[in-house]
């Protein structure tokens, strides 16, 4: 009975973030990552559905838009730094780099996931203090002068990465830093 209850709201909190994330592409904010694109044209087709599915001047109820959401909704897992919106596990870096250990799989594995290279992930404002965070660290760590050259290095790629994908929130979900 409580993993009914349990499955039945993450359910609906994913069908509320992907109607928000609708929402925001109405209203011009728009979602950073590699699957952006896709998610953004997803989100078009909605909006001409809406558009020509009623007499004209007729505002279109939330039923209507979570109707159409609903199969998106579905595929959303909830990242601390991204969503995945995973309809297609052959697209999946998270599969592709576990190789033959995740033969099968049904659902992305967040842990390995690499939002700023997955073609299926997107980043939106609330994502946007992970990453700030992460890159603050990686600043800390590179700043510490006893670290190995190599280490350095990793993190120097690793604080640009961040800071490409903290650029791109900045710039597309208008949250500006």
């Amino acid at each position: 009975m409580l993993m009914a209850e349990f499955g039945q709201e993450e359910r609906e909190h994913k069908m509320r973030v992907a109607l928000d994330a609708f929402h925001d592409y109405q209203n011009g904010i728009r979602p950073a990552g590699p699957g952006a694109g896709d998610l953004l044209d997803f989100f078009a087709f909605v909006d001409d559905q809406l558009d020509s599915s009623g007499a004209p001047n007729i505002k279109r109820s939330d039923q209507e838009v979570t109707n159409l959401l609903a199969k998106r909704a579905k595929a959303l897992h909830l990242g601390p730094a991204n969503y995945c919106w995973f309809l297609d596990p052959s697209k999946a870096l998270c599969l592709k780099l576990a190789g033959a250990h995740a033969d099968g799989a049904t659902e992305p594995l967040i842990g390995m996931c690499d939002s700023a290279r997955c073609p299926q992930a997107t980043h939106h404002a609330g994502h946007r203090p992970v990453w700030a965070a992460s890159a603050e660290s990686k600043k800390v760590f590179i700043a510490i002068g006893r670290a190995q050259r190599r280490e350095k290095d990793r993190l120097s790629t690793e604080l640009a990465r961040d800071e490409r994908v903290l650029a791109e929130i900045d710039t597309l979900c208008g949250t500006g830093a």
